[in-house]
């Protein structure tokens, strides 16, 4: 066990045993903690809040490069907990994702905004603030919502997932290496803990990432206290293929698109519509990448696809499979577990000929799966696109772009990639539509998302 493990690893005998995502051994123990715990948390946050405050933005900022120092010199260690408890491949890669992340939040600039004549438009912190975060990717999602929480003089408890609490904790662990005490702490408890912090009244702010139906929840428990929110939720995100697209050209960006981190990502490639003229030679070099993706142990770096994190999304994967191939779906490649490698690996999969109604296409697969639909009307794909209840993310792709930018300003989603998907900025602001969520994460969008607006009139 590493030291940094060790250190926010609980005793056997009062933890509970988390569990390496590959081998399903037991690789430390989450401490269990309780309401109790999260009430005092929220206390010892809302004393430290106005200090912290008062610092000012440079020495905020100043505090938390040094922490992002720290997390790169521990990247190693860190990124062995996130590729036990997450499964994902080289996890020291999203720990040094996270501390590039923060101090890019450090040095954004937000001054007060001048209006008309003697008046001004200040941003001022909150208070206290409530994280909740998934198990895809723990560490770095956990600093979106620290890193501009803290930045603009909040403090934050944040509540793990229960799948992934030991990467957290050793996240925090580093954080609280240089912060003053009771400006971050993370509380690892059970669904009783996160619906607690949630409707709690000491808390000003809840951001999430995860599901729709959560999402939903927390919207009910924070009615009373009237928190406010930023909620980036599930996404069955649509791609686009337009005629004339040169298949090589775009099949490497269109596979990592869907498949990176195993699938298991909120704004991945779920459903891709591809045009009657190059349908069949863009499934057949998708499977060939997925046939050929070297898939295994995240702790070898030869790899590049590790398992589906948890059983029960595991069990989603292949229903929504089973589903398609009982419809008559066309299994080009994939479509079974990978048992020889471990419980929970998923060969990655391409279904051709399957059509909207599928459960495949209709559901976020979250996992190693693509279904592709065959379109010949540029319209009618883009109304299928856009006949779902999840706006996260969209892609089109295809030689011409100003073609491409036409159809993506048609596609109902939060963000929409030409000819890539998925990828992030710090300085780009990030939120969907529709049942995935509201409100905006990264770049100054974030940074004033986390905080009160105060009008001052000379």
């Amino acid at each position: 066990m590493n030291a940094l493990l060790s250190a926010v690893s609980a005793d056997a005998g009062t933890g509970r045993p988390i569990l390496d995502a590959a081998t399903r051994e037991v690789i430390g123990h989450a401490p269990v903690q309780t309401v109790a715990d999260l009430d005092a948390a929220i206390v010892a946050a809302s004393a430290a809040q106005p200090a912290w405050a008062a610092l000012g933005h440079a020495e905020r900022s100043r505090l938390m490069r040094l922490i992002a120092d720290d997390i790169d010199a521990q990247a190693e260690e860190l990124g062995q907990i996130i590729t036990h408890e997450q499964g994902k491949v080289a996890g020291a890669g999203e720990a040094h994702g996270a501390a590039h992340w923060l101090r890019d939040t450090a040095d954004i600039v937000l001054e007060p905004q001048r209006i008309g004549d003697g008046a001004e438009l200040h941003y001022v912190p909150l208070g206290v603030v409530a994280s909740i975060g998934p198990w895809n990717f723990p560490v770095m999602i956990a600093v979106w919502h620290i890193a501009p929480a803290l930045r603009m003089g909040n403090t934050l408890v944040i509540k793990p997932s229960e799948n992934t609490p030991l990467s957290v904790l050793a996240l925090i662990e580093i954080f609280n290496r240089h912060l003053p005490e009771g400006v971050v702490t993370a509380v690892s408890g059970d669904r009783e803990v996160g619906a607690a912090l949630a409707s709690h009244p000491g808390v000003a702010k809840i951001v999430f990432t995860g599901s729709t139906a959560t999402g939903r929840r927390i919207v009910e428990s924070s009615a009373n206290n009237l928190a406010r929110l930023t909620l980036e939720l599930g996404g069955n995100d649509a791609g686009i293929v337009l005629p004339g697209t040169d298949v090589d050209a775009v099949a490497d960006k269109l596979f990592w698109g869907a498949f990176m981190n195993t699938g298991q990502v909120c704004a991945a490639l779920k459903r891709l519509y591809v045009h009657d003229s190059v349908y069949d030679e863009m499934v057949a070099a998708l499977a060939e990448r997925a046939a050929s993706a070297p898939m295994g142990s995240g702790h070898d770096k030869s790899n590049r696809l590790g398992p589906v994190q948890n059983p029960s999304q595991f069990d989603i994967v292949s229903r929504l499979v089973d589903d398609a191939r009982e419809r008559g779906a066309r299994i080009v490649t994939g479509g079974e577990p990978a048992a020889e490698l471990g419980p929970l690996f998923y060969r990655p999969t391409i279904i051709a000929d399957v059509e909207d109604g599928a459960a495949v296409v209709d559901e976020e697969q979250f996992g190693p799966v693509l279904p592709v639909i065959r379109y010949s009307d540029v319209d009618d794909a883009v109304r299928r696109a856009n006949g779902t209840e999840q706006g996260l993310g969209a892609s089109v792709w295809g030689a011409d772009a100003d073609a491409a930018a036409q159809v993506a300003e048609r596609l109902q989603a939060g963000t929409v990639w030409i000819n890539q998907h998925g990828g992030v900025d710090p300085q780009v602001p990030f939120g969907g539509t529709k049942a995935s969520g509201y409100g905006l994460e990264f770049g100054v969008e974030g940074l004033k998302a986390m905080a009160a607006t105060k009008v001052i009139r000379r």
